[in-house]
């Protein structure tokens, strides 16, 4: 699947992190990570594995809502 191809380029990137010789380069590699993991978060979304994500209310939203 797609998403798995993603994860493979997330690990290729933690690896690519582990051996960076500059702080920025760690620091781009682990966003590069990030970004593949978030992919295939929503790619296995699209593909019907997981569901949406719950959103809860905060407890401030109910009281701005209901007028001061």
């Amino acid at each position: 699947m797609q998403s798995d191809i993603f994860r493979e380029n997330a690990k290729n990137c933690a690896l690519l992190a582990e051996a960076a010789s500059t702080q920025p380069d760690f620091l781009r590699y682990k966003r590069m990570q990030a970004a593949w993991l978030a992919l295939a978060h929503e790619q296995d979304w699209l593909d019907g594995k997981i569901g949406p994500v719950q959103v809860h209310a905060m407890p401030w939203m109910a009281s701005a809502s209901g007028g001061v």
